[in-house]
């Protein structure tokens, strides 16, 4: 089976398209594929640097429900058909892509199937599912810093998902793992609290670059 990466420009570059995609126009790519794949498509608007506005909380709502059903054993997801028939403009879409394939193509390099029962044995898939819950939960606060490192988590956990391959969604739990803490550090501590934090870790940091030069 083709790399997402090079299904992806297929789909929403080489070929024509209407001005108007829908998600249940592009699920073909997916094949058996399709929970890592809406796991990956749906997480990179927010897991990238410069994210997407607007799209953190309706994703997130989203990939919730992909996760719970991941959870329970599902195989194959169940989505409203107002979900699927909802309508993104194909610019957006291409001004995601453009930005998210390389990192795309990064992960696709060093991704082969291995430690695969973590990614299809039942209780691998609700490990996962219910580490994905939680960060989608994670995008969908309305507060900064919660929404990036959540995203990542489930971008890097769905793609090893995609391809079979453990070792890629161990780390992607890993990150998964940082993002609870950052999410409950933010929600226990204050964003003001945490913010400072990271500035002061900023500043030692540059601050050593700048004695070490």
């Amino acid at each position: 089976m083709a790399r997402l990466s090079a299904e992806l420009n297929r789909f929403f570059f080489d070929e024509v398209r209407p001005e108007q995609v829908t998600l249940v126009s592009i699920l073909d790519i997916a094949g058996e594929r399709i929970f890592g794949f809406l796991f990956v498509l749906l997480s990179l608007p927010s897991a990238l640097p410069v994210p997407a506005p607007g799209y953190s909380v309706p994703f997130g709502v989203v990939i919730l429900i992909l996760a719970l059903q991941l959870v329970a054993g599902r195989q194959r997801p169940w989505l409203p058909d107002r979900v699927l028939k909802q309508t993104i403009a194909l610019k957006t879409v291409q001004g995601v892509l453009k930005a998210g394939l390389p990192w795309l193509q990064k992960i696709e390099a060093v991704s082969r199937p291995r430690y695969t029962y973590i990614c299809t044995s039942l209780p691998g898939r609700v490990v996962i599912g219910g580490a994905i819950a939680l960060m989608a939960i994670s995008m969908m606060i309305p507060i900064p810093l919660t929404n990036t490192l959540p995203a990542i988590g489930i971008f890097v956990t769905g793609f090893g998902l995609l391809d079979d391959d453990g070792a890629i969604s161990l780390g992607g739990l890993v990150l998964c793992a940082m993002g609870l803490m950052l999410t409950s550090s933010i929600l226990i501590f204050g964003y003001a609290a945490v913010r400072g934090a990271i500035d002061l870790i900023k500043h030692w940091m540059t601050g050593g670059a700048a004695v070490g030069s």
